[in-house]
């Protein structure tokens, strides 16, 4: 049954996501871009990502290029068997598989993790993708829940029994941080079934946060802390020139005031902390700095200026990087890590510009680092929608006159599929909604609505959105040079 459904799909018109040509940048285009374009037919074999080959029984085979999965699909040797990545399986078993050959690297972050697929022996980029998380959503649900639930125990609405063990469990993190360390490791999972992955490289960066807001901290320093000989109130006034920071009153009561606004995910450190009279606290209420101050562009380049930078990326990267590596040496194959400063020099030895993907191809390398993709994919966590069993109205009460119309099980927001038109011709589109009519919005198109029927899957919706890069010109250059 699963061989019959890959053979209908190989008989679909296979077209695989093409590059963006340098013309559509918004960029004035120079007697080097110029050059560019003629050379562009040359090269385009070099520049995509290669796609995955699977054999009869789903044993990964060496990767090939776009060309040859065509040549593969058309034939009738080979179907598709996923889009996004791209993966073909041939319609054979092959008795002798290649020897693994790739090492996975990868490089976490805060909000993109690079992770490529290098060649070893030729320290070549064949395959990479960017993976946008969303940690900072799930943060700010997560607080508007706890201000929902907090209202309900003001009002005495509680319908849910308060839980006894507020105890953490070793190793636990917050779930805007497990987050990261969940989609990465799912990824890793995908790619080592298409792949002859050999090995796996991990950066295991620590970034010193004190050294972040101190340069010249040292010693006993490190101890201390930022309030050393302070109080909070005492460190502000100091800060700030003991006046409001909006209005420059002084001599007169001074509240403690958050620069952003903790519901929409501010938080009390020091650097998002300032002083401001009760007028003008009030008068901000839960407001953004850039709103509040969008009519005094001085003040606010003032503000931003004394306001010390935020370390939550750097912080949520230390908080991530021991459970992330714990986890990949769960995998039966050999884990390597790598610092940031070897990374760095190896991208810089190797002339490349910086990028996600590129210094996570700089991982663990021994030797000069070579692209020959330079359009990864970008893979966006979406999620998988609302996981509530019950909605709630803007007061924090149950909705229990709700229930979602024309529910279709078939179909569900964020599949791709291929529509047939009345005049016979086939358009490719992402699905919107899922009603009793589909809201279609069709690639380089209008939104539309249309009956289900003659339509047929082309990839199911997976909590992910997939898509490509703009070309770069000067990573261009490097491979034409």
């Amino acid at each position: 049954m699963r061989l019959a459904s890959l053979k209908r799909r190989s008989r679909m018109k296979t077209s695989f996501p093409t590059l963006v040509e340098p013309k559509t940048i918004n960029k004035p285009v120079s007697s080097v871009e110029a050059n560019f374009t003629q050379q562009w037919r040359l090269v385009t074999t070099m520049t995509t990502n290669l796609i995955f080959v699977l054999d009869n029984n789903r044993k990964p085979l060496t990767m090939c290029t776009a060309g040859l999965a065509r040549k593969l699909l058309d034939s009738q040797k080979a179907a598709m068997f996923k889009w996004y990545p791209a993966t073909i399986i041939l319609k054979k078993s092959v008795v002798e598989l290649p020897l693994p050959y790739l090492e996975l690297r990868i490089d976490p972050g805060s909000k993109f993790t690079g992770i490529a697929l290098v060649e070893i022996e030729t320290e070549t980029i064949v395959w990479a993708m960017e993976l946008e998380h969303r940690g900072l959503e799930i943060s700010s649900s997560l607080t508007a829940r706890s201000s929902v639930r907090k209202g309900r125990r003001n009002r005495n609405t509680r319908y849910r029994k308060e839980r006894q063990n507020h105890k953490k469990q070793p190793g636990w993190l917050p779930p805007s941080l497990q987050h990261r360390v969940d989609t990465t490791i799912t990824w890793v999972k995908r790619i080592i079934k298409l792949a002859p992955i050999k090995s796996i490289a991990f950066e295991r960066v620590k970034f010193d946060i004190q050294k972040l807001e101190n340069p010249s901290i040292e010693g006993i320093e490190y101890q201390q802390g930022t309030l050393q000989g302070y109080t909070l109130r005492e460190a502000l006034l100091e800060h700030w020139g003991r006046k409001c920071a909006y209005c420059d009153a002084i001599d007169i009561p001074l509240e403690i005031e958050h620069i952003r606004p903790k519901s929409k995910g501010g938080s009390d450190r020091f650097n998002n902390l300032t002083l401001s009279c009760h007028q003008c606290n009030q008068k901000k209420s839960n407001q953004s700095i850039d709103d509040f101050l969008k009519h005094d562009p001085v003040r606010l380049n003032d503000i931003k200026k004394n306001q010390k930078q935020s370390l939550r990326d750097a912080a949520a990267v230390n908080s991530t990087r021991k459970k992330l590596f714990d986890s990949l040496r769960t995998f039966n194959v050999l884990v390597y890590s790598s610092s940031g400063a070897e990374t760095k020099m190896m991208r810089i030895k190797s002339n490349l510009p910086k990028a996600h993907f590129i210094d996570a191809g700089c991982v663990n390398a021994s030797s000069l680092v070579i692209l020959k993709t330079i359009q990864p994919l970008r893979v966006k966590c979406n999620g998988h929608g609302n996981r509530q069993f019950m909605t709630m109205d803007k007061h924090g009460f149950p909705r229990k006159d709700y229930s979602p119309k024309h529910v279709r099980k078939d179909w569900k927001a964020g599949d791709i599929i291929k529509v047939k038109k009345k005049d016979g011709t086939s358009v490719l589109g992402r699905v919107k909604k899922a009603a009793k009519t589909l809201v279609f919005i069709p690639f380089r198109g209008k939104e539309t609505s249309f009956s289900p029927k003659n339509t047929k899957p082309i990839h199911r919706s997976d909590g992910y959105r997939y898509s490509f890069t703009i070309i770069d010109t000067e990573l261009l250059q490097k491979i034409v040079t």
